[in-house]
């Protein structure tokens, strides 16, 4: 390329900063290079197919016009996907490649908390249009446990795949409450995944997905976006309980079948199983529940104190005099039992109080400075899966039978005990217990609630089989 050529392009590129404004420019431009201009046709390229197919379906008479401002003899953009890096260096190697390697040979570094410069796997992943990535979410930064094996190991196994190899799971599809590790496992999943260079692997929230969809039916590109999504070799999703509007469920149903179909995996989390997404359309619940659903349990006290334990590990990193001692990590760990970030609040507030106070860490300093973070113990969350279940064993008969329309006595009955326990042990609606139990009208419900209420009040042998109940479902 000539010197005349590259000062062209240089004038072209500050017309288009100035026309689509610094942030489009930033997102969409910045890592287009010019490869040859001939005759009426420029030469353009960018790192991605999902780059390409977005420029093209969105910029690409604004890209024209402006090199026409420079050159008015050009009248055609042809924009192509550049291979592999040119000037690719080993010593280049993404961060969490060598993080993961580490971690095999059973010598992990903390994770590194200082915000680092943009890795090729980000740039990568940012140039797909993916949700920002948090470097510090990753598999060697994950602490395992009881609680978390299995849905660390199926999110190791997805991980480590490779284009062309058959699909174990799909969906993968992890839930879990709040602070659990979900989102950490699912970019944990991407980091890894795009660090081979061989497979892209996008991770979206449900927001973000919800945002994209609708920004392209706007723009009637619906068409790019569509096939850019199933272009993906790895599709990751988070928060999909946030994922609303039956335009846009429809979408994300079709795109979930695209990928399934085509071989590709998709990997999803939220806050509840399939079955409790009310909101999405019964065929994307059926689709969900199709693959391996995995539910992440709440944090064991040993787990606590391993994320604990990992989390002083990563600040000694960058202040090497920090140190909190075992008797603290033990209160810590036994205290706060909620969730994984209140654990890593509490190791934030040590760590500043330490520090700028230049006072070391005790017992009775943790104790003042957590106290908010300890919560009474929550109640157990009670599933409607659980209470049929339970019913179904103590009364000898199948979970299959209390949602059928069988009507004889020994299925009526503990059809009514299960149906009250949905309605006194869980939040859920009358018409969301009738859809549980064999898509039964909510009036139905109503009366076995209000049957059983009147019984148990005289029959003290069900009084008592309803009180085992409960305290089997709520131990």
């Amino acid at each position: 390329m000539t010197n005349s050529e590259q000062e062209r392009w240089s004038r072209v590129k500050g017309r288009l900063r100035s026309t689509v404004g610094e942030d489009v420019y930033t997102s969409w431009f910045a890592r287009m290079d010019l490869e040859a201009v001939q005759d009426e046709s420029v030469h353009l390229s960018v790192p991605t197919r999902f780059l390409k197919s977005w420029i093209q379906a969105h910029y690409a008479e604004r890209v024209l016009s402006c090199w026409q401002a420079e050159m008015p003899e050009v009248h055609r953009i042809d924009l192509s996907v550049r291979t592999a890096m040119r000037c690719a260096t080993p010593a280049k190697e993404a961060p969490v490649a060598v993080e993961a390697r580490r971690a095999e040979r059973g010598d992990a570094k903390p994770a590194d908390t200082r915000a680092p410069v943009m890795t090729p796997v980000a740039a990568s992943h940012d140039a797909l249009g993916g949700s920002p990535l948090d470097p510090r979410l990753t598999f060697a930064s994950f602490v395992v446990g009881r609680a978390n094996t299995l849905a660390h190991a199926a999110a190791r196994q997805v991980a480590d795949g490779r284009r062309g190899d058959p699909v174990m799971f799909n969906p993968l599809y992890i839930h879990a409450g709040v602070g659990l590790g979900k989102t950490h496992l699912l970019q944990a999943v991407t980091w890894a995944g795009n660090a081979g260079g061989e497979r892209k692997v996008l991770y979206l929230t449900a927001e973000k997905f919800m945002y994209g969809f609708v920004a392209a039916l706007k723009s009637q590109t619906a068409l790019a976006f569509k096939e850019a999504l199933r272009g993906i070799d790895v599709l990751v999703i988070d928060d999909l309980q946030f994922l609303q509007g039956k335009s846009t469920q429809a979408e994300f149903c079709h795109t979930l079948n695209a990928l399934i179909d085509a071989g590709r995996q998709v990997v999803i989390a939220a806050d509840r199983p399939p079955s409790d997404l009310e909101s999405l359309d019964d065929r994307v619940r059926s689709r969900l529940a199709g693959g391996l659903v995995v539910e992440m349990a709440t944090l064991g006290e040993d787990l606590r104190l391993g994320i604990l334990k990992s989390r002083v590990a990563a600040a000694r990193a960058h202040h090497a005099s920090f140190d909190v001692p075992e008797p603290v990590l033990d209160y810590l760990a036994r205290s706060i039992t909620h969730n994984g970030r209140d654990l890593e609040g509490a190791i934030n507030r040590l760590l500043a109080h330490s520090k700028l106070n230049n006072q070391p860490v005790t017992l009775d300093m943790a104790e003042r400075e957590v106290r908010d973070l300890v919560r009474p113990q929550e109640p157990k969350r009670i599933k409607i899966e659980d209470i049929q279940r339970v019913v179904a064993r103590q009364y000898n008969v199948s979970r299959s039978d209390l949602l059928s329309s069988r009507r004889t006595a020994n299925v009526v009955r503990p059809r009514q005990v299960a149906m009250y326990l949905a309605k006194t042990l869980t939040l859920r609606s009358l018409p969301e217990i009738g859809r549980r139990f064999g898509g039964r009208d909510h009036t139905t419900v109503l009366h076995a609630v209000r049957k059983i209420e009147a019984l148990v009040g005289k029959d003290t042998t069900l009084n008592d089989e309803v009180e085992a109940l409960k305290r089997q479902l709520q131990d």
